[in-house]
């Protein structure tokens, strides 16, 4: 009962977490709330305590959280953005578990060669969940968040396999050498992304029998789709293969099979809810665990820094600092470095980067924030080496990176607006205008699709319909797109037309909705009548409310 008391209570945070930062007379980036409450909650005040278990944390909340954001990510725009992706989340990634490792090395004393560059390696991955929550959606220019995206999806797979081999070499399993790691590192990345193909396509083989099968019944077909990004991770890693990536892969390739696409409108409806939901809660209950994780490891470190001469407490928080500063550092030269590459190298194809300004440079570094798979790969580091004695150093990584956590949203928060501040981001016109186009687009594409159906409903003898309804109810129909169409000669006259006929319909939804209410109290309609004839209302006025 305990566990599911503390998990109601958890849920009941993170859903009201996002009210406590609007009742707030100052504004407080989301993930910063809900690691504060958890820290509040894991005082010993309140007494609230969580076995943090690393491996269940992968497997509960990475897979679905990573499976969503690769859904979500343009595969066109992530292919076109493949060299800079490449360049931030591999050759960064190495570049800072060795320029790191080394300075952690001769900087923080007590942490051995090996143990440094395992905390390298789980400092080395960013987290793109943890930044739009600072700065909110669409507050970063389109062309550096975009690379920030597929740059979060990538290294964290390329952090956590060189944590593995750093610990693995730690603990004795493995013997490091250049080309074995190289070999090693490859063949987990590319076997995980294999992986999650794989497992999206026999998805959708499955999913097309079972709508064959069940028909439109969407229960089934969602709850095979919330298992997929678990199942894609378990089963990768089981081979031996980034989980991870896996994951990943199959997000990115369940939308460009276009297995959705021809699922049943209700499946499709109430998937993009379900995940909403999942999304919003995994989130949250992300941030929460680190919040209550912070006292535990405090304590643990005030009494092992207490115990060990060579470590005094005041020296961690100030290495805290120097190693994020170190992290933008290496960051900001990396950048700045594939900046010049591409203006002197690559003036037929320029990377993106070639374009920046130093603002914009950055931005891209202080957007580079540490969130949850740091914190649960510092702590999936085992607390004893192969011969039986205790990892060395192990409460320090655990310090340093939770420490380095908190100072890069803190950072965030601080930094991020004050870079952002009168930095042109595309405003929602040009959005509107590509919405015009399309709109006219498709209208006139469904006229023609009509006037080819009213034709073919004349001349089928089977129908039995009055000509004069046919040519009646075809006009009505196409006069609607020709105005859709012929909206891009007077766009304000078709924009007041359009809003005005949505205002009529959304009125006349309500009125319908308040006398089907009437209609069941005074029990002329059963309550199945109401729940069918609510649930064509509810999709027709979220048809009307989406296009606002």
């Amino acid at each position: 009962m305990e566990i599911f008391f503390t998990i109601l209570i958890m849920t009941l945070v993170v859903s009201l977490s996002g009210v406590a930062t609007r009742m707030l007379p100052f504004q407080i980036p989301l993930p910063l709330m809900q690691i504060a409450i958890g820290a509040l909650l894991a005082w010993p005040h309140f007494g609230l305590h969580v076995d943090f278990n690393p491996e269940l944390f992968l497997v509960l909340f990475i897979p679905p959280l990573l499976f969503a954001d690769g859904w979500k990510t343009p595969t066109h725009e992530f292919l076109n953005h493949g060299r800079e992706i490449i360049g931030l989340a591999l050759v960064l990634v190495l570049v800072t578990v060795v320029g790191i490792g080394f300075l952690i090395y001769f900087m923080v004393p007590g942490i051995p060669l090996i143990p440094a560059f395992a905390l390298a390696a789980v400092l080395s991955p960013t987290d793109a969940v943890a930044l739009s929550g600072i700065v909110g959606e669409g507050r970063i220019p389109k062309k550096i968040m975009g690379i920030l995206q597929g740059e979060a999806l990538m290294n964290d797979a390329s952090g956590l396999v060189s944590l593995k081999m750093a610990v693995a070499v730690a603990v004795g399993t493995m013997v490091f050498t250049v080309g074995g790691a190289t070999v090693e590192f490859f063949k987990v990345a590319i076997g995980g992304l294999l992986a999650g193909i794989a497992v999206s396509w026999l998805y959708g083989k499955s999913l097309r029998l079972m709508s064959r099968w069940s028909g439109d019944e969407p229960a089934t077909q969602i709850l095979l789709l919330l298992l997929l990004p678990f199942a894609s991770y378990l089963i990768a890693e089981h081979i031996g293969v980034s989980g991870i990536l896996a994951a990943v892969a199959a997000g990115m390739t369940i939308t460009r099979s276009g297995v959705l696409r021809s699922a049943p409108l209700a499946m499709r409806l109430r998937a993009n809810s379900v995940w909403a939901m999942l999304e919003f809660v995994f989130n949250g209950m992300v941030f929460l665990m680190l919040g209550l994780q912070l006292p535990g490891i405090l304590k643990t470190s005030v009494a092992a820094a207490n115990a060990d001469p060579n470590v005094e407490l005041w020296m961690l928080f100030v290495d805290v600092g120097l190693i994020y500063f170190a992290l933008i550092g290496v960051r900001f030269l990396w950048l700045w470095t594939m900046k010049r590459i591409s203006l002197r190298f690559m003036k037929k194809r320029p990377l993106e980067f070639g374009s920046y300004t130093t603002r914009e440079l950055c931005i891209a570094s202080f957007a580079g924030v540490r969130g949850a798979i740091t914190l649960a790969g510092v702590l999936s580091i085992p607390l004893l080496l192969g011969d039986g004695t205790p990892f060395p150093a192990r409460y320090e990584l655990i310090f340093l990176s939770a420490g380095v956590i908190l100072f890069s949203l803190f950072a965030g928060v601080i930094m991020l607006p004050i870079l952002l501040r009168n930095v042109e981001v595309p405003d929602k016109s040009m959005a509107r205008q590509e919405e015009r186009i399309a709109r006219a687009a498709t209208a006139e594409v469904a006229i023609v699709a009509i006037e080819k159906m009213e034709e073919r409903l004349h001349a089928d003898v089977n129908e039995n319909i009055d000509d004069q309804l046919l040519k009646e109810v075809s006009s009505r129909v196409i006069g609607n797109l020709r105005r859709r169409a012929d909206g891009r000669n007077d766009v304000e006259s078709s924009e007041l037309e359009e809003n005005l006929e949505r205002r009529f319909r959304l009125a006349a939804l309500r009125s319908e909705r308040a006398e089907l209410y009437h209609l069941r109290a005074t029990q002329k309609i059963s309550n199945e009548t109401l729940m069918k004839l609510l649930h064509d209302l509810d999709l027709l006025e979220a048809l009307l409310v989406e296009q606002q």
